[in-house]
């Protein structure tokens, strides 16, 4: 009886109601054509709470089958601006769309409390066969699967567009092998005649090209992120041919970029990224994809013009530029926000940018460049502008101490000595503080094996990175002195590094190279062969002969066979007149010097510069001198 009364009262009030919908979408409709940026988005809120009162006294009388055609309409109105107006991923909608479902279960007299979502819309599906909600239906459907997508729920997004095609079995059929399910039930279904006489704010026709280019953008995302870079490739190519707005296509094709990347295909990637930048100049990630790959490629000119470029473009921080498209509420920008997009993606800082710059020069050996870029950093940095220095543990940017210590070694290079100590100083000043007086390596060792104490050994491995930092301060003050000439001055400044390593007890007795050294360990065990060669350097200008011998066998202790400890050895005995001895050590270390010169060791980028100085300058020289000796001696091969 309640339903009879109150179709008895419908007419009347389902004209006012569709009367107030066409009004609203009228509305709309003008106001898209005219209104951008912050008067359009208030337009969307007071759509959305239009619709969204009319919605409420719609709902207020129990659901009945002649009003509900209008109801879902009005209702998918109202998602679709409550979604507009969030302009954040598709969950406005959730319990609206459920709403909207039950009341349809009821107006056909059954119930559908209780069940889960899928299960609500296989029951609404299956069993209302009414011919005027098919239309509505399949709108809330496409809304759904909107929101499914969003949440990356594709299986249960097939299984819904299945249900609407009324494919149980078509999808499957029809979907050859190779291809993708999904994407051929979407281009598949068959949307009902929308209508005319109830306005749509969004097409639901629009929706559905969009839900196929989504489709096909997450799902060659998922193959990426898995490694199968030939179906991500094909996949998102079809992406890039789908229905989106310039911004996401100009993601999609910094996406094949990377794709082709992976594949080892550089120049194919290059074409995409370039082709991103076309489509969209605001892209910077592309660009930034891009310098990576000339990076690859060895094009260091056109590796730092991207970069170059790249910079600029963060520090004017050009507004972002209004969507192309203003009729669609629902864009693929709300739909697609996975990690894997969100890494490619991700936004870079200028001070990472500038880092990158002057790494990338210093490591091509433009000390020039090099220096310069360091100096804007530091000057970012130093004036604590936080916007522009990221915070984050991903960060392209290493710790601050190594950037200073980097911007010593490219100062150095370009001979400008006293700025190097200066720079230097700075980090020994600021982690004086953070060095406990002694570490034992082998409780960290220990502290390896055992999962337990992560915090005290995190907090350890701070030390030694302090520490390191600190002790390469000395290290590169005292190459700084040297090449001035104070060899005294850069006696003191390697004595007082290789005192601060003392800190460390790097086995139980003794100075013994350890296997499966901790990162932070070899990095100190760099410097300190470092340190000791460039001390003895400075002990053998000064005629200290001896001193420069104990100071190579340490050197040697730490690193056997490495080539300039053992020819600064050889020569370091040479000058004691202990020829024979020298002759005997030169010869050793000549059988071993092809096996340690192709090792290799890796080291950090500021203490490069440290490296190359301390490489023996007369090795040819010392190398004649001891196979004259040899050869007068019987030892050699004879002229």
């Amino acid at each position: 009886m309640k339903r009879r009364r109150g179709e008895h009262s419908e007419p009347g009030c389902l004209q006012a109601w569709a009367a107030e919908n066409r009004a609203l979408a009228g509305r709309w409709r003008a106001a898209r054509c005219s209104g951008h940026g912050e008067v359009a988005a208030q337009e969307v809120r007071q759509q959305r709470d239009g619709f969204g009162e009319l919605l409420l006294r719609m709902r207020g009388l129990p659901p009945a089958l002649p009003t509900l055609p209008l109801e879902l309409t009005i209702l998918y109105n109202f998602l679709l601006f409550t979604v507009g107006a969030s302009d954040s991923a598709v969950e406005g909608e959730a319990e609206g769309i459920r709403q909207g479902l039950l009341r349809v279960l009821e107006a056909c007299g059954n119930c559908g409390q209780g069940l889960s979502t899928e299960e609500l819309w296989q029951k609404v599906l299956q069993e209302v066969t009414v011919e005027e909600l098919q239309a509505p239906l399949h709108r809330l459907g496409a809304l759904q699967a909107a929101r499914w997508m969003s949440a990356s729920r594709l299986s249960s997004t097939t299984l819904l567009i299945r249900l609407l095609s009324h494919a149980e079995d078509l999808g499957r059929a029809h979907c050859s092998e190779g291809e993708n399910e999904l994407l051929s039930l979407l281009k598949a279904w068959q949307l009902p005649a929308e209508e005319t006489s109830l306005p749509l704010i969004q097409r639901t026709e629009d929706l559905k090209e969009m839900l196929c280019t989504t489709a096909a953008f997450l799902q060659g995302l998922q193959e990426l992120d898995a490694g199968n870079f030939s179906t991500a490739l094909s996949l998102l190519q079809e992406a890039a041919e789908g229905f989106c707005t310039k911004k996401v296509l100009a993601q999609i094709y910094t996406c094949l970029g990377c794709c082709a990347q992976r594949m080892g295909k550089p120049q194919t990637a290059l074409q995409h990224l370039k082709r991103a930048l076309q489509v969209d100049f605001q892209c910077l990630p592309a660009l930034f994809h891009a310098a990576a790959v000339y990076h690859e490629l060895g094009e260091t000119d056109v590796e730092l013009q991207a970069l170059a470029l790249l910079y600029e473009a963060l520090v004017k921080k050009t507004p972002a530029a209004a969507s192309s498209s203003q009729c669609s509420l629902i864009q693929m920008e709300l739909l697609v926000h996975t990690p894997v997009l969100a890494s490619l993606l991700c936004h870079h800082y200028p001070s990472e940018v500038k880092y990158l710059l002057a790494q990338r020069c210093l490591q091509d050996g433009r000390v020039t460049d090099a220096v310069e870029h360091y100096l804007d950093l530091l000057a970012l940095l130093q004036e604590g502008l936080q916007q522009q220095v990221p915070l984050a543990g991903s960060s392209g940017l290493p710790r601050i101490p190594e950037v200073f210590l980097e911007a010593a070694s490219a100062l150095e290079q370009a001979g400008r000595h006293q700025d190097v100590i200066t720079m230097c100083e700075e980090v020994i000043s600021r982690t004086a503080d953070l060095i406990p007086r002694m570490l034992r390596l082998e409780d960290m060792m220990e502290q390896t094996e055992c999962p337990s104490p992560e915090a005290g050994l995190s907090q350890k491995k701070e030390s030694l990175r302090c520490l390191a930092w600190r002790a390469a301060g000395f290290l590169q003050q005292g190459w700084a002195w040297a090449n001035l000439g104070e060899n005294k001055e850069a006696i003191t400044q390697f004595s007082r590094g290789l005192g601060d390593l003392l800190q460390v007890r790097l086995s139980g007795s003794g100075i013994e190279p350890t296997e499966n050294l901790l990162p932070e360990v070899e990095v100190l065990q760099e410097i300190r062969l470092f340190a000791l060669i460039g001390r003895g350097v400075q002990f053998l200008e000064l005629g200290k002969h001896k001193e420069a011998l104990l100071d190579f066998q340490h050197s040697l202790q730490i690193s056997p066979g490495d080539p300039a400890a053992a020819t600064y050895l050889v020569q370091a005995l040479w000058k004691l007149n202990r020829k024979q001895e020298a002759a005997t050590h030169w010869q050793k270390f000549s059988q071993s010097s092809s096996v340690q010169d192709g090792k290799g060791r890796p080291c950090p980028l500021y203490l490069v510069s440290c490296r190359k100085q301390v490489m023996f300058p007369q090795r040819e020289s010392l190398a004649r001198s001891v196979q004259d000796f040899l050869r007068t001696t019987g030892q050699g091969p004879a002229s």
